[in-house]
């Protein structure tokens, strides 16, 4: 399969520190990349090595078909860490340097204004913006050069609700209308679960798993719990309809691994059987608690 960028067991030293193992990355064309880690897992430092801002100690990184070799890609926008915009210029200034500094025909300002929606900020200067603002900005600069690839590095850090919203939304409509891949990390699972195709989890330099996004909804685990007179005979008669390794039983409940459509007909064969049943709960693991189990978090 091609992919728009692929790292192969990329690693990366600071002296002893290992600050990324061996990992080993596929980012299709089209896909939103969820980076997920806490922070300190390496992150930042696997997305410098995408732009060459750092260079891997050992590993290959390949983007668009070839091994990157340190020159800057015009098809590859980025926004690592605080957004490098002039504080004294206005955002149409802002654009129209960096134009300069590309060899980018300036006419191309006006319509990516309004795409991050910094169209009728006038001659407001940059260091007046918010923080939301700001990082529009750095992204509107991102795209001047039409990128087909953009890695954000937290672009929603620090932000209020209705700043992450914005990028959030400006991010899912960049994909879906201009085809735009997007590497984003982030230590915000949830927020990240509402426009993410793709996961990438990382603990401590390491890969620890790749998967879609339905795969990872799938990850956690739903169990239900009876609470009953009689946890032994109960485990006893329902092992005759599941696997018995699906149950367990501690004091006077008797916890059910899965099988959550079927709680109206277990509470029914327990009370058949002269099984009080005190009470019944539905419980689930969230996507966020499994990340937050594989790599060893804590809320």
């Amino acid at each position: 399969m091609d992919y728009i960028l692929e790292t192969r067991q990329i690693t990366k030293r600071f002296g002893r520190t290992l600050a990324v193992d061996h990992v080993d990355m596929h980012i299709k064309k089209g896909d939103i990349y969820g980076l997920i880690g806490k922070n300190g897992a390496g992150k930042t430092t696997l997305m410098r090595m995408m732009l060459s801002l750092c260079f891997p100690t050992s590993g290959e990184i390949y983007m668009f078909g070839e091994r990157i070799d340190g020159r800057s890609d015009m098809r590859v926008g980025s926004l690592i860490e605080a957004p490098g915009i002039y504080k004294n210029f206005t955002a149409y200034e802002n654009l129209k340097t960096f134009c300069v500094l590309y060899g980018i025909n300036t006419g191309v300002i006006d319509p990516i204004l309004k795409i991050v929606g910094l169209e009728n900020t006038g001659s407001k200067k940059a260091g007046q913006f918010s923080l939301g603002m700001k990082q529009r900005l750095g992204i509107a600069i991102s795209l001047l050069a039409e990128p087909q690839l953009i890695i954000l590095d937290e672009p929603v850090n620090g932000l209020d609700p209705a700043g992450i919203k914005d990028i959030r939304d400006l991010i899912i409509t960049l994909n879906r209308e201009k085809g735009v891949t997007f590497i984003i990390s982030s230590h915000l699972l949830d927020e990240l679960s509402k426009m993410v195709t793709k996961y990438g989890i990382i603990n401590n330099g390491c890969l620890v798993e790749e998967l879609d996004a339905e795969e990872m909804e799938q990850r956690g685990s739903h169990h239900m719990i009876f609470t009953t007179s009689d946890p032994l005979r109960a485990a006893d008669l329902i092992a005759g309809l599941i696997p018995p390794q699906d149950i367990a039983i501690n004091g006077d409940r008797l916890f059910i691994n899965e099988h959550l459509n079927e709680s109206a007909r277990f509470n029914k064969l327990l009370v058949e059987n002269g099984i009080w049943v005190s009470s019944l709960e539905l419980k689930s693991e969230s996507a966020e608690d499994y990340f937050m189990r594989v790599t060893g978090g804590s809320r």
